[in-house]
């Protein structure tokens, strides 16, 4: 069984910054491309950033571009999320996940096979 685990989450005030990362471990998988999706109270997941692993290339949300950055971690299937510029819409529980296969793009909710337990953040004004 693959395990996605977050960390980094935090209580900040609007313009700070936090790193998140997240660590898969348990059995190996195709790794595809990994993301960072967000869930505010009574809202649905949404996505925030995306890297397709094989070409790192990256993909962001409007709101996340230009103030957040996804890298490859130093360990295999590791993963950051740098987000500067914090705003109080920000808050929000924050998911790793992982894609396996191509069957869709990464800014895709259903495309990914595998979660994390989710990170708060909370961004005070």
């Amino acid at each position: 069984q693959v395990r996605l685990v977050e960390s980094g989450g935090g209580l900040v005030q609007a313009g700070d910054s936090l790193r998140l990362s997240c660590a898969a471990s348990g059995q190996s998988f195709t790794n595809y491309a990994m993301g960072w999706f967000r869930q505010a109270p009574g809202k649905e997941r949404e996505f925030v950033a995306g890297i397709r692993w094989s070409s790192g290339s990256t993909t962001y949300s409007y709101s996340a571009k230009g103030r957040f950055t996804i890298s490859k971690g130093g360990a295999e299937n590791t993963v950051y999320l740098q987000m500067n510029s914090l705003r109080p819409e920000d808050t929000a529980v924050y998911y790793c996940a992982a894609q396996t296969s191509r069957i869709t793009g990464v800014t895709f909710l259903n495309g990914y096979d595998y979660w994390g337990q989710g990170t708060q953040v909370t961004v005070s004004s």
